[in-house]
Parts: C-alpha cells; structure tokens; sequence
C-alpha cells in the first residue's frame, strides 16, 4: 500500500523525521518497503500567471508571453506548450533555476539551469513548465495548469506539497486494519503516543425521502449493507486538484469525480464502496449467491461467469456487480448519470477470499474484504462519501438505508502475563500489558496476572493469546528485547563413521563428473504415468501451475527436464544428479515429525548421462557413454560392497537394456538406457542413460579394518573353462565363491572372453570360452602344488555342477 506521508500526519504527527517514522513502522511489523521523495530536487520554481498571449514573429509554433512570476516587471517568456492562454498559472522556472535533469537515468546527471537566452531573435526570461519538466508525471501534452487561487511567486514547491514522501508498505495478511490512511496512523499513535485525529463525518441533510428496495438474501455473505440514494448529480464535474494529486501519490490515477470519491474515501478510511447508476437498476437490488448459467461484464471489460460460490448484487433482471469484487458495466455511471445509489456493505473475508483470483485479476476492494473490513463504520463512511459527492457534484441525498444481519462475534482473548513474559523471553508487567491494551483502543478487564481483552470491531487478527502477546511486544518494541545469547545443553549428534550422509555422496558423485540439480518437487503428471508407471500419483489440491500438479514418485522425470533445458541451449555434454525425496501412497505409514499418514517419503539418488563419455581431448577418441560407464560409476557409490545387475524392466527404460540392481540380495535401484519411446516423446536426439538408487542402501560403509602384511607369497592360477551364453558373470563369480575351498581364494578376476565365428574343436554352436585368473593365499602355510591343484579341481566340479560349464582343452 502507497500513500504519501503527509496524509498520515494529519491524522498523527509524531515528533520524529521520515527515516525514524520508516523505522518504527518496520519494526512494528508494517514493513516500509519503499520511501521515496514525491518529487526530485529543483529550485527557482515558482508560480506564475500568464497575463498575455501573442504569436512568435518568427515562428509559427511559439509564442511570446508575458507572466507576472511575483518579481516586480513582468517577465518575457518565449513558449511552445499548445495550451498556453491567458490567466492560467502555471509552473515558471525563473533565470538560474536548476530543474531535474532530462535523462535521469544516467549517474551523474547534471541538473539543467535556466539561463537568460534568446529564441528565434526574441528575449527568453523564463521558462513555463510541464509536469514531465519538473518530473511529476509522463505528462507532456502541455503545461501543468495550476490551481486558480494559487498565490502568485509562491514556491511551487510549497503550493504542490512536494516536499513530501510516499511510503509504501509490505503488509502481511493479519494486517487488515493497516489497509487506510487513517489505520496507519492508529497504529502510530500507538506506538508513539502522539494524539490521534479521529474523523468526524458530519450527518448529511436529507433532501428526500426515496430509497431503494434492497433484500439481503445471504447473510452468510453480507453482514451489513448500506446505501443511499443522490439524485441530481453533475457526473462531469472536475475532481479537484488536492485528490487528484492524493490519489496519484497512492498510485491511482483519476478517472470521474465519482470513481475518486470513491478510492479516496477507500485509501482514508478503508471502506470500498461503490456507487451504481440508480436510472438503470430494474425493481431493486438482491444480495445473494450466484446461481449456474449466470454471467456478468465487469467495468473492466471482461465478462465472467458466475455459480453458487460466488457472491453478488442482482437486480430484477441480471447480476450487476461481483460482490466485495467489482462492479458490472450495465450500472456503471456515465457522463449522462444523474441519479445515484451509494452502497457500502461489510463482506464476509471467506466469502470474498480467493474469487477475484479465480478471474485471473485483483482489486483493491477485494483485497481489503477478504482480509476484513471495520463492519461497524459502514455508515459512517457512507456519509463521507455523501458529503464529497454534495461538495463537489452537487446532488440531494436520501436517508440511508441500513441493514444489520450478521456480524462477526467478538470473543474475548485472555493474556497471562507469566506466559507473555515466557513467550516474549524478557520480563514485562501487568500494567505495561494494560498500557498497550489502552494505546491500541482494546477494552479489556483486568485481575491478577491475567487480562481479559474483547477486540474491537477493525480487529479481525486478534482470535487466540499468541495474538496478544504479540501486540505487547509489538507496542513496547522489538528493540527492548535484551541481547541475551541463548543457554540450552547442546549434544552433538555424530553420525557413526559407518553412516555417509548426503553430503558425502554429493562430493563422490562430484568427483565422477557430475553436476548437482535441485528440482521442484512437483512434476507433470504426464512425468508420474510414463516414466514412473504411477497410475495414482499424489495430486495437488492447489498447484501453482497446471505441468506441477502431481508430487514425484521419481526423480528421473526431473532429470530429463534438466537435459532438455540444456539441450535447448546447445549443451553436446551432459551428467547431472540430483538427492531428494520421492511421495509414494504407502498406508503403513502414519502420522509422525517427519511424516504424513499414508505416505511414503523415501530419499532417492539419480542420475543422468548423455553425451560423450569424456570431454572433448587429445588423449583418448570420443565415443558416446554407454551403459558401462553408469555401471561403473555406480560400484563406485557402493565400493566395497558388490553390486549386482539383474536384467529387469522399467517404465522409463528400454527392455532389453535395463538392469535392476541388488545388494544383499535385496534391490537398491534401477539403471539403463532411456525407453525409445520415451526418447522419442521428449524429443530426445540420442537416449541418455539413467540410474535411480535408494539413498538408504548408500548409507552403509564398511570402514576399514587393519590386516597385517600377508607373510607368503599368492599363487595364481588361470582356468578356462567352456560355457553357454546363458552364463552371466555374477553366476560365474558366484559360484567361485561358493566353492569348497578352505577361504584360499582371495580374489577372481574374469579376463577373458573367446567365442569363434565358427565353432571348432571342442566348442559348439552358442558356446564361448572364459578365462579367469584365481588368486590363491593362505596366510599360515606356503601352498602346496597338491593343494593348490585341489582347490582348482573344487572350483571347476562346483562351476559344472552349478552353471554346466567344463574345463576347456
């Protein structure tokens, strides 16, 4: 909210500057994001009245004036403004003036000085002013027209008020009260006590006795409503020059003497208000729900649709106005209205909250209702309308028409003093408690220790004893609370060296040339069915945007995002990861600190590569990454425990190139080459490989145990043995280690693979021959060839038992 602060001493002139006046309300919790000059430095700018106009002789687009500028002789000033006349008073920059320079963009801009010169052979004493000159406005149509009773030779400066600030507040939602002019200052008031000006809205005579018939029909949506009839008014009159500069030092423009009225009075007091052309309202008025099928053209020009969880105004014919919200353009008054009906109504917050959004647009008006309006001044601001409407378009008011139906209650609130001290963390009285309670106007009842306060009407945010105690605080300043540093018992929690965090995953995957992501949890849906397989994924009941409406299940859809992004700015290279968690529908999950009944938030790691395996050297050929590059990277994450990759299938993988991954014996993840159909979908040029792991199997680490140097040599031997395709390297490791051999084997190591274009010898068709190279050590004794050949005779028995291969040759 902007206003200048001018209007705000009216009501409350504390004895402080603007920068304190700024500080004080930041450190109330009205956050003064802004505060800025009204206008920027100039000088010998004062008010002059043009006394004579005549044509330039030597030119056809000036002209020569004379202006009484207050310094005695009349001035020669040489003029090209369209709209200079005689008797206007205008702004007159005198010889020597210094006036903001034209290009304020660029540091060190130089103010631009008036100098006494000569314009097509004719004496130029002066300069008359635009707003644009003088940087008030983008105005530059002509010269800014001043009031008729300004003071000739005053300071234009003094007579515009421009040595003036706009505060502009960042004010949270509980903050309803702080909407106005008038509301800011009775909260400075508060905390400064300086006296409070509180309005004085004089009933205004009525004329006649006609009324409008108004029927409340929802009380749930309007608790008040109030409204008058104004006949004969002059909807073309001027707005005076003191609102129209008001309301555009609060960012509004003017637009109709009627439509100012009505923002003025809404930025003074906080009521919006608004005022329909009575000649075409049909019968009456009805305040009630919307209804299916209804629609309604705004003043704004859109036409919106309505139902039953929309409030509005209808008459006998059609909805007229969104409720709280906007009024519709079939009432709205023109330069040919002349009869008026002023309403100002209390809207229910939960009524109003959220409607305006629904249509993609705010108002201020909406604003103000769903955060909560005074419902108790209606009238009032009623007949401060009424009178800015007689004053300035004339007319004859009507009696006003109040309805009362429901209101909010008024609960009272209790503080505990013991508690405010506790919760505050320094002590405070209960006759400091009371003495905030009076300086903000709240009535309350006193015992001892304990304060019974009843909020007032414009008081929506005071509902619980936390609100209390913050206003305490609030009133006697953050600034008194004493720099105490914090005392508790601190316990470190060391995670055990057999435990890796995050972090230390992060730096291992950093060192295998990854790059970290950090994604939104939310995703497209179309992300959860294709490449999670998720038919049910978690849903949003509020998504920020249409593509992140569903919580991920998997972190491989925001991956591909990622590639995609780089891609579409010409990344060839791309390795990216990301840690984070995954939401899964699990109902054996109940409610705790971390987690929410039914669903599962398991930690996830993925990856992603695409590209060449290596950046772009000398010393080794670019070729693409492939599935064995990931499978390395991924026993690296889990070195020194093995890993083992069983053929699998996955939504988001290809079938035949997917691999899911086993430590233990229980699965950890999944890894492969993206689904060409996936590929295809994303529009992919070449499919990326991808690994998804359970951060939980991560955790784990074997740490390191001392052994002592081995006191023997090892022996190895190298056995080629024939077998099937169908044998995989883990069955042959696997079944090695499971071999009867007294723990002699220290390690294997397949080396070698042979299968012959044509089969020949003792290989047949679909065969292949495997070498693999034992190490044998026993760390007491020197091996014997006896022993050693026994082990190998074990480990080729259990290999034909277990996997059908024999000994080659």
């Amino acid at each position: 909210m902007q206003f200048p602060e001018s209007w705000l001493r009216e009501f409350c002139n504390p004895a402080i500057d603007s920068a304190a006046l700024a500080e004080l309300l930041t450190m109330s919790g009205m956050e003064v994001e802004d505060a800025r000059p009204a206008a920027p430095p100039f000088t010998g700018v004062v008010v002059g009245e043009v006394l004579s106009v005549e044509r330039h002789p030597n030119a056809d687009r000036l002209s020569v004036c004379r202006v009484d500028a207050g310094t005695g002789a009349p001035l020669t000033i040489v003029c090209g403004a369209p709209n200079v006349r005689a008797g206007l008073k205008v702004p007159c920059a005198l010889v020597g003036a210094a006036l903001p320079p034209p290009d304020d963009t660029q540091a060190g801009a130089k103010p631009f000085v008036i100098k006494l010169g000569q314009l097509r052979g004719v004496e130029s004493q002066g300069m008359l002013c635009s707003a644009r000159e003088l940087k008030l406005s983008d105005d530059h149509g002509g010269l800014l027209v001043l009031d008729a009773a300004a003071i000739v030779g005053q300071n234009i400066r003094e007579h515009l008020k421009l040595d003036d600030t706009l505060l502009t507040l960042k004010l949270t939602p509980n903050l309803a009260h702080c909407l106005s002019v008038y509301g800011v200052a009775r909260e400075v008031s508060a905390l400064t006590g300086a006296p409070l000006r509180s309005p004085s809205a004089a009933v205004v005579e009525v004329s006649h006795a006609a009324t409008l018939p108004v029927t409340v029909a929802a009380p749930d949506l309007c608790g008040r409503f109030s409204g008058r009839i104004v006949r004969n008014v002059d909807t073309r009159a001027a707005t005076p020059a003191w609102m129209v500069d008001r309301l555009a030092r609060c960012g509004q423009r003017s637009v109709t003497a009627l439509v100012d009225i009505s923002n003025y009075v809404m930025f003074e007091y906080g009521q919006p208000s608004h005022i329909f052309d009575l000649d075409k309202i049909h019968d009456g008025l009805t305040v009630r729900w919307g209804r299916a099928g209804e629609s309604l053209k705004l003043l704004n020009g859109s036409t919106v649709e309505v139902d039953a969880r929309v409030g509005v105004i209808a008459d006998a014919q059609a909805v007229e106005s969104l409720a709280g919200i906007m009024g519709g353009d079939a009432t709205a008054v023109s330069d040919e209205t002349r009869n008026v009906y002023v309403e100002a109504a209390f809207w229910w917050p939960e009524a109003v909250a959220g409607r305006s959004r629904r249509y993609n647009f705010t108002t201020d008006a909406g604003h103000r209702f769903e955060r909560g309006v005074d419902p108790a001044l209606t009238t009032t601001h009623l007949e401060c309308i009424t009178r800015l409407i007689l004053d300035i378009c004339g007319g004859e008011a009507g009696p006003v028409d109040d309805q009362v139906l429901r209101l909010p209650p008024r609960d009272p609130v209790t503080l505990r003093v013991e508690r405010a001290a506790r919760v505050i963390g320094m002590p405070v009285t209960q006759a400091q408690c009371e003495g905030v309670m009076r300086r903000l106007g709240l009535a309350f009842t006193s015992e001892p220790g304990r304060l019974t306060v009843t909020p007032p009407s414009w008081r929506f945010d005071l509902q619980i004893e936390e609100d209390l105690i913050e206003e305490v605080i609030r009133v006697l300043g953050y600034q008194s609370l004493p720099d105490t540093p914090p005392l508790a018992a601190l316990a470190p929690r060391v995670r055990s060296e057999s435990r890796r965090g995050p972090d230390t995953l992060r730096h291992q995957l950093a060192a295998l040339d990854y790059q970290e992501t950090i994604n939104f949890s939310f995703v497209d849906e179309r992300w959860e069915h294709e490449l999670a397989g998720n038919a049910d994924p978690i849903r949003l009941v509020n998504p920020m945007a249409s593509h992140m409406a569903a919580m991920r299940s998997s972190l491989l859809g925001s991956l591909i995002g990622v590639l995609r992004l780089n891609l579409a700015r010409k990344a060839t290279r791309v390795r990216v990861f990301e840690i984070g968690r995954v939401f899964m529908r699990d109902a054996s999950v109940v409610d705790g600190d971390s987690s929410v009944a039914g669903v599962a938030q398991p930690m996830r790691l993925a990856g992603l590569a695409y590209g060449g395996a290596e950046s772009l050297q000398w010393g080794a050929k670019d070729r693409a990454v492939d599935f064995f590059d990931i499978k390395g990277d991924i026993e690296v994450l889990f070195a020194p425990r093995a890993v083992r990759f069983v053929p699998a299938e996955h939504p988001a993988m290809h079938p035949g190139r997917c691999a899911r991954l086993e430590v233990d014996g229980l699965p950890v993840g999944f890894a492969g080459e993206l689904h060409p159909k996936w590929r295809q979908a994303y529009e992919l040029p070449v499919a990326p490989l991808l690994f998804e792991l359970d951060a939980a199997a991560l955790s784990p680490r074997d740490l390191p145990v001392y052994v002592p140097v081995q006191r023997h040599q090892s022996v190895w031997r190298d056995v080629s043995v024939i077998a099937g395709a169908a044998v995989t390297h883990a069955a042959l490791m696997q079944a090695i280690a499971d071999a009867q051999h007294g723990g002699v084997i220290r390690s294997t190591c397949l080396f070698d693979i042979y299968q012959p274009a044509v089969p020949s010898g003792d290989m047949r068709p679909g065969e292949r021959s495997l070498s693999v190279r034992l190490e044998l050590l026993d760390d007491q004794v020197t091996l014997t060839d006896e022993r050693i050949d026994a082990v190998v005779a074990d480990v080729l028995a259990a290999l034909g038992r277990r996997l059908g291969v024999r000994l080659r040759g």
